[in-house]
């Protein structure tokens, strides 16, 4: 079974789209945990009627804010599948995703996470095999991922991060010995207007090293490595 686990903050006009793309899924074994960070929107209305969707578990639970890597791990706690999904609330998926990570990961046993391509907005995001020296050397894999829930690491999300928080995750499980494997597929498609609306290309990291965005990315990229040890 699947469990996907999906952080949201004032997002009631886009979660139930989100939702609509995993009812459509042509793999249903799956609960959804849902957990509200403190919106102020009308969320809880919003849940009450797309909870009528599923014959799945599906769970909804409020707390206070205290940002998305938190909202993920309370969701963590409550997830009793084999495998974890973490999906934003303003993600879109193809009618395959589930299907085709779960089929990655049976024929690559020695995986422990399955990755694929994707969209934002109409920007193609298109990776790569899984390459450890790549990760360590840059973000290339979307926390939309399909993980192992025994290979996930045991101390969670880290709360500490405001950035990079996909980057500590997967570096975390590579500094454990875990290993993924990339779909050469885009299987979902991110709405515009979310937490990437800041999205720079990557020229702008090098010709525009004095802008306020640019220098806060550099900052964290900085904190990550040194969390993990990795040479500049």
């Amino acid at each position: 079974m699947i469990s996907i686990l999906i952080p949201v903050y004032n997002q009631a006009d886009k979660i139930k789209a989100c939702l609509e793309t995993i009812k459509n899924q042509t793999i249903q074994d799956f609960e959804i945990i849902i957990v509200n960070d403190g919106s102020k929107d009308n969320i809880e209305e919003v849940m009450e009627d797309c909870k009528g969707m599923f014959t799945q578990k599906f769970s909804f639970i409020s707390q206070v804010n205290q940002g998305a890597p938190a909202a993920r791990n309370r969701a963590w706690k409550e997830a009793t599948g084999e495998y974890l999904l973490f999906s934003d609330a303003d993600l879109k998926m193809e009618p395959t995703m589930f299907e085709e990570m779960l089929k990655a990961l049976k024929e690559n046993p020695e995986a422990s996470y399955a990755y694929c391509s994707h969209m934002f907005g109409e920007k193609l995001f298109r990776f790569w095999p899984f390459d450890a020296d790549k990760l360590r050397e840059i973000p290339y894999v979307h926390s939309t991922s399909l993980i192992r829930a025994k290979d996930f690491p045991e101390a969670g999300w880290d709360i500490t991060f405001k950035k990079f928080q996909d980057w500590d995750i997967f570096l975390t499980m590579l500094d454990n010995g875990k290993t993924g494997v990339w779909i050469d597929k885009v299987l979902f498609k991110i709405e515009t207007g979310g937490t990437m609306s800041g999205w720079l290309p990557a020229v702008a990291y090098r010709l525009f090293p004095f802008l306020p965005k640019v220098k806060k990315y550099q900052q964290w990229m900085a904190i990550i490595k040194k969390k993990h040890n990795i040479k500049f």
